[in-house]
C-alpha cells in the first residue's frame, strides 16, 4: 500500500489558530439555561434627561434603577456588575442607547451610584440576563376558578 504524506502548510495552522482566538474574544458568552453574559464598558446619564420621555414612552427618572441598551427588549431585567469593585445592581431596560459604540449600556445615575461609578464616568462591566426572559413581555396567566 502506498501511503502519501499530506503536507499542510504552516499558514493553514496559523489561520486556524487565529479563528479560534477571535472566537474566544467575543464579548457575548452564552451560558447554560438561557443565561447570557456580556462584558464591555458602561456609562451613566441623568441631569438634563431627567423627566424627558424615554424610547419606551415612560418618563426618565435619574434616581430609578433603569438603563439604556441598543437591542434588549424594554422591560428586560439585567444585572450589571462593576468589574473594578465587584458591586452589582439589577436594572430594567427602558431606553435605547448608548450612542457611543465603545459602550454597551448606559445606566441611570441612581444605578451608577449603587455600583460606585460616578467619579469614573465609564467603567468595565459584566451584564447578565436570561435569554428566555428577555422578551420584555408579561406572561399571561389564567385565573383559577375556585
Amino acid at each position: 500500500m502506498n501511503k502519501k504524506n499530506i503536507h499542510i502548510p504552516p499558514i493553514v495552522y496559523l489561520g486556524f489558530v487565529a479563528v479560534l482566538l477571535l472566537m474566544s474574544c467575543s464579548p457575548k458568552l452564552r451560558m447554560t439555561g438561557g443565561e447570557v453574559r456580556e462584558r464591555g464598558n458602561a456609562s451613566y446619564y441623568g441631569g438634563k434627561f431627567h423627566g424627558r420621555t424615554t424610547a419606551s414612552g415612560e418618563r426618565f427618572n435619574q434616581n430609578a434603577m433603569t438603563a439604556a441598551h441598543r437591542t434588549l427588549p424594554f422591560g428586560t431585567k439585567v444585572t450589571v456588575k462593576n468589574l473594578n469593585n465587584g458591586k452589582q445592581v439589577v436594572v430594567r431596560i427602558n431606553d435605547r442607547g448608548p450612542s457611543s459604540k465603545s459602550r454597551m449600556i448606559d445606566l441611570s445615575k441612581g444605578a451608577a451610584t449603587k455600583i460606585g461609578m460616578i467619579r469614573a464616568g465609564v467603567v468595565p462591566v459584566e451584564i447578565h440576563y436570561h435569554n428566555g426572559a428577555a422578551t420584555g413581555k408579561k406572561i399571561k396567566t389564567r385565573k383559577r376558578r375556585k
